[in-house]
C-alpha cells in the first residue's frame, strides 16, 4: 500500500540524481538505505547521538537519521559508497594501517566526519579532532586508533602536497652546451 502523503523527491546522491516517492517528513538515512539500497550508512540511534548515520550534505557532516528528505531539496550528498578524493583516500589507507575497525558498526560514520575534518583542516590539531569527532560513539573504544589514524591521514595528505609541489609541471628546458669555438 502507498503512503497518501508520498510525493516525488530527486535526491542527489554520490553524483547521481534518483528520484523516489516517500513521504516528506522520511528520513533520509531510510530513503538512503531502503530505496537507494545504499547500505554503509548505519542506524544507531535514531537520535543524532552516535553518528553511525553521518552523510555529507554539501560537504558537511549531517545525521541523516534526523533529516527529513524534504529538508535536503537539491544538496549534494555523499554517503560512505561515494565519498572520494585524497582525503578520503588518506583516511582509509591510515584507518587500515592503524586496524581502526574492531567491530565495524560506527565505521562509516566516523570516516565521514573524519574525512570531512580533513577537507576543511588538513593539519588538525587534537582539539579539532575531538571536536569533529564529538558524537561519533564507538561501542569498542577504538578512539585512540581514530584520532592516530586522523593524524597519519594529514600527514599523507602534507607529504602527498609537498611531493606535487616539487615536481614540475613541465620539463625543464634543455640545457644550451657552451660554445666552445
Amino acid at each position: 500500500m502507498t503512503d497518501p502523503r508520498a510525493t516525488s523527491i530527486t535526491l542527489q546522491v554520490n553524483g547521481q540524481p534518483f528520484t523516489i516517492e516517500v513521504p516528506p517528513d522520511t528520513p533520509l538515512l531510510w530513503a538512503l538505505r531502503e530505496w537507494l539500497g545504499l547500505t554503509g550508512t548505519h542506524y544507531g540511534c535514531g537520535m543524532a547521538q552516535c553518528g553511525a548515520c553521518t552523510v555529507h550534505v554539501n560537504g558537511v557532516p549531517t545525521r541523516s537519521c534526523v533529516t527529513p528528505v524534504s529538508a535536503v531539496g537539491a544538496a549534494r550528498i555523499t554517503t560512505i559508497e561515494g565519498v572520494a578524493g585524497p582525503a578520503a583516500d588518506a583516511v582509509r589507507d591510515a584507518w587500515l594501517r592503524r586496524t581502526v575497525p574492531q567491530c565495524g558498526y560506527c565505521q562509516a560514520g566516523q570516516i565521514m566526519s573524519a574525512v570531512a575534518l580533513l577537507t576543511t583542516h588538513p593539519a588538525p590539531t587534537d582539539a579539532d579532532i575531538d571536536r569533529a569527532m564529538a558524537g561519533n560513539l564507538c561501542r569498542c573504544g577504538t578512539y585512540p586508533r581514530i584520532r592516530a589514524a586522523i593524524h597519519d591521514a594529514a600527514q599523507a595528505m602534507s607529504s602527498a602536497a609537498q611531493q606535487s609541489d616539487a615536481r614540475p609541471d613541465a620539463p625543464a628546458p634543455a640545457q644550451v652546451p657552451p660554445n666552445h669555438s
